[in-house]
C-alpha cells in the first residue's frame, strides 16, 4: 500500500515550534502503514525529546478521512501467502509481519497516550479501528460535523484492538460492549457527550488553529492549557454546526442491553431493543443490529471477554494482552476470512468459522487469550515500565 506521513515543524513565536504529522494515504482513507508507522513513531519520540518543542499535531490528507484504520490488505497479502505454500501462519514470515506491524502501532499508541506534551489531533471524517488507536490517547481530540468515529472489526473477523480493552472499558457502563459488538458509529455530538472527544470545530478552523498556534506566546503558556483555551474558543464559534445526536437518544436501552448477561442473552437483549418509528431515526440502530446479526461470531466472543474480564489491567498490560490476541487471530484464520469476503473479494458474504454465537468453542477463545510469549520474551515487555516513553 502506497501512503507517506509527511513531518514538518510550524515555526510559533519565541523560536517554540510545534511538530506536525500529515497521514498522507488518501486513495485508502490514510489507512497505516508498516512504513507510516515508521516515519510517525520516530517523529514523535524525537519530539518528545526536543524542548524546542511545545506540542504536536497529527491530522490527515484530504477531506474524507483521518485514518480508517491499519494496513489490513498488507496483513492479508502475508496470511495469504503462507496459505498458498501450505505453511501454518504461526511457523513463517506472516507471524512475523503481524508481530512486527502490531507491536509498532501499538508502542506508537501507547506513546500517544502518554506524551508529556500536548497532541492535537485533528479528526475529521473517518476515525476507525486504527485510527481510533492514534486519535484517542491524544491530549486534544479534535472532531468535525462530519467525523465518524467506530470500531468496526467485527466486520472483518478481528476485535476492539488498539487499546480497546482499555478504552472501551472507560466508556459509560455498557456502551463499549455495545460499541465493539455492534460496531457502530458515533458521530461528533455523541462522542463528546461520551468524551471520546473534547471539541468540536468546523473543518475550515484547521488552518485557523495553526495560525493561532504560531501567535500564542509560549514563553508565558503552559502548553496543555494554552491549547485548550485555543481550541475552546475555536469550538465557541462552531457550535452551531453539531449534528444531531444518534446514539445518545438509546443510551438507556443500550445501557440496560449491555450491562448484565451471558454473550447469547445480550445479543437477544441489542436485537430487540426498540427502534424509533421515524424511518431516518431508526437507521442508526437498525445498521448496529445488522452488523451484529452479520459480523464474527467468534469477534463477538473476544470483545466480550474484553469488556466483561480486563476491567481493571493497565493500559500497558492491555496492550500486551492485544498484542498476542491480534497475532493469533492472524493464525486462526477467521480475520482473513472477513478481511477476503469484506475488502478482496467483496462478496461480502464471510464464512465464519462457527454459524452463530451459541456455536463458538469456547476452547478456540481460551486459546486466543493464551498468551504468545513468556513475560520476559514479550515484544512489549517494557511498555509502561521504564518511564513514560521508553519501550514504546
Amino acid at each position: 500500500m502506497s501512503g507517506t506521513v509527511n513531518i514538518s515543524e510550524l515555526e510559533c513565536s519565541g523560536g517554540f515550534k510545534f511538530g506536525i504529522a500529515e497521514l498522507d494515504n488518501p486513495a485508502s482513507l490514510n489507512a497505516l502503514s508498516y512504513e507510516m508507522l515508521v516515519v510517525l513513531h520516530d517523529a514523535l519520540k524525537h519530539w518528545h525529546d526536543d524542548h524546542n518543542i511545545v506540542g504536536v499535531v497529527i491530522h490527515g490528507a484530504g477531506e474524507k478521512a483521518f485514518c480508517a484504520g491499519g494496513d489490513v490488505r498488507a496483513m492479508y497479502q502475508v496470511m495469504n501467502e503462507a496459505r498458498s505454500s501450505d505453511q501454518p501462519i504461526g511457523s513463517c514470515q506472516a507471524m512475523s509481519y503481524l508481530t512486527d506491524y502490531f507491536t509498532l502501532e501499538y508502542q506508537t499508541d501507547y506513546l500517544i497516550h502518554t506524551y508529556s506534551k500536548p497532541v492535537i489531533v485533528w479528526g475529521e471524517g473517518i476515525v476507525m479501528g486504527g485510527g481510533i488507536g492514534l486519535y484517542i490517547g491524544a491530549s486534544h481530540r479534535v472532531t468535525t460535523p462530519r467525523s465518524k468515529l467506530a470500531m468496526p472489526e467485527i466486520s472483518i473477523g478481528l476485535y476492539p484492538d488498539v487499546g480497546g480493552t482499555w478504552f472501551l472499558n472507560h466508556l459509560p457502563q455498557g456502551v463499549g460492549l455495545f460499541l465493539g459488538l455492534t460496531g457502530a458509529t458515533v458521530n461528533a455530538t455523541d462522542a463528546l457527550a461520551l468524551a471520546m472527544t473534547e471539541h468540536i470545530l468546523q473543518p475550515g478552523q484547521k488552518e485557523t488553529m495553526f495560525e493561532l498556534l504560531q501567535q500564542v506566546n509560549w514563553d508565558d503558556v503552559e502548553p496543555h492549557q494554552g491549547v485548550t483555551e485555543l481550541l475552546d474558543r475555536l469550538g465557541n464559534d462552531a457550535k452551531y454546526t453539531h449534528p444531531q445526536n444518534e446514539l445518545l437518544p438509546h443510551l438507556q436501552a443500550i445501557q440496560t442491553a449491555c450491562q448484565y448477561g451471558s454473550l447469547p442473552e445480550i445479543y437477544n437483549q441489542i436485537q430487540a431493543m426498540a427502534e424509533p418509528v421515524d424511518e431516518s431515526e431508526g437507521k442508526w440502530l437498525r445498521r448496529a443490529k445488522q452488523t451484529l446479526r452479520e459480523g464474527s461470531p467468534i469477534t463477538a466472543h473476544i470483545c466480550y471477554r474484553q469488556l466483561t474480564q480486563f476491567h481493571y489491567e493497565s493500559l500497558a498490560d492491555c496492550f500486551r494482552l492485544e498484542l498476542s490476541l491480534s497475532v493469533r487471530c492472524g493464525e486462526l484464520g477467521e480475520f482473513y476470512e472477513g478481511v477476503k469476503a469484506r475488502l478482496i473479494e467483496k462478496t461480502q458474504q464471510p464464512h465464519w468459522l462457527f454459524p452463530d454465537i451459541a456455536s463458538v468453542d469456547q476452547a478456540v477463545i481460551d486459546t486466543l487469550f493464551t498468551p504468545l510469549w513468556a513475560d520476559n520474551e514479550h515484544p512489549l515487555q517494557l511498555l509502561g515500565l521504564t518511564g513514560s516513553h521508553e519501550g514504546a
